[in-house]
């Protein structure tokens, strides 16, 4: 057993048969479900020669001693958070991730959830469904608005929020982002409003829209300060990362009122804990909080087409980096140690 391509958190259901026809002969792929990782045979461990993985895992340390041979770990997804860069690169491991996957989809959920609220069409639904006579009643929704009124701020201006933010102008909203690490210039080249801070931003938008990785810097980027610098009646929306947003914080600013609602399709841990505050306050019977807040299940990637594409252009990206060494896609190239680089691809060949 040898040249093995582990995936041990796959997100679909069936044999690995898109990714076995891109690695053919020279490698085979092992997949698992289970998320367990001590489910996974010692021999298929130390047999891997790439890792592609999900965001059900986290590879560490503990991860890489099992796996000697590796050579790349990919994520099959833009975020990488849940990789240890310097402990991949210190073995000489370099990670990539798919940046091209989910651009559109992810731009498209983001929207969906402004619309969902602007339009009210979350809490129409409900209403009808609850009582078809006495539900038929248009003027109950608080945060439906005209979309040509609405600032559109857009926070982290990478493939996903400039798609996001292109759409939110083409439905005739005012848009404005913030990203201190795009060149000058940019506002310019996509025909967009930029602003120098956060807090300017905060202070301008009706809807405020996360498109930004999750680091040390920006876990929590918004909690209860920022919060208070929103407009009393924005609205949230995060298809980013559940870390970005600090969910007490959260909780407080819509009990409060001081929030108008907020759109979810990550949260800090997923599935998030029914005793949660923010939970208990949106599921109490009864609860004026019901329309303030939309979820869904870490979900914007998702679509038939979309699950295909993170399969062959995850696949694809492991097995360049395996035939060439190189991938234009690698996102820990300063911690990368290049001598144990290239002992594992001495050892490989």
């Amino acid at each position: 057993m040898s040249n093995i391509v582990l995936q041990p958190d796959v997100q679909f259901e069936g044999d690995p048969d898109l990714e076995q026809a891109i690695y053919g002969a020279r490698y085979r792929v092992h997949a698992s479900q289970s998320k367990n990782l001590a489910s996974i045979p010692e021999d298929v461990w130390k047999s891997s020669v790439a890792l592609v993985c999900y965001h059900e895992i986290e590879v560490n340390d503990a991860v890489l001693d099992r796996m000697p041979s590796c050579r790349v770990v990919v994520r099959a997804g833009v975020g990488f958070d849940n990789i240890d860069l310097a402990a991949a690169g210190r073995r000489g491991v370099a990670v990539c991730n798919t940046p091209d996957y989910g651009t559109m989809d992810v731009a498209d959920h983001a929207i969906a959830m402004t619309l969902a609220f602007l339009r009210g069409i979350v809490h129409y639904n409900d209403a009808i469904y609850a009582d078809p006579v006495k539900g038929w009643r248009f003027q109950d929704p608080t945060q439906i608005r005209r979309l040509s009124t609405q600032v559109f701020g857009v926070i982290g201006l990478g493939r996903i929020g400039t798609a996001a933010a292109l759409r939110a102008k083409a439905l005739g909203m005012r848009v404005i982002f913030y990203d201190p690490f795009r060149p000058t210039g940019t506002e310019l080249a996509v025909g967009l409003e930029r602003v120098h801070s956060l807090e300017a931003l905060l202070g301008q938008a009706d809807i405020v829209s996360l498109h930004t990785p999750l680091t040390p810097q920006t876990r929590h980027l918004i909690s209860t300060p920022q919060f208070e610098a929103m407009k009393q009646d924005a609205l949230l929306i995060n298809t980013a990362r559940g870390g970005v947003v600090d969910l007490a914080a959260l909780a407080t600013a819509l009990e409060s009122g001081r929030l108008a609602g907020a759109g979810l399709d990550v949260l800090e841990q997923e599935p998030l804990s029914p005793d949660h505050p923010l939970l208990k306050l949106w599921m109490a019977p009864g609860s004026a909080f019901r329309h303030k807040l939309i979820l869904s299940p870490h979900a914007a990637f998702y679509s038939p087409s979309s699950l295909v594409d993170i399969r062959e252009k995850s696949a694809r990206t492991a097995f360049g980096y395996l035939e060439t060494g190189t991938s234009r896609d690698c996102v820990n190239a300063e911690f990368l140690d290049a001598d144990a680089a290239e002992r594992l691809k001495s050892k490989a060949a």
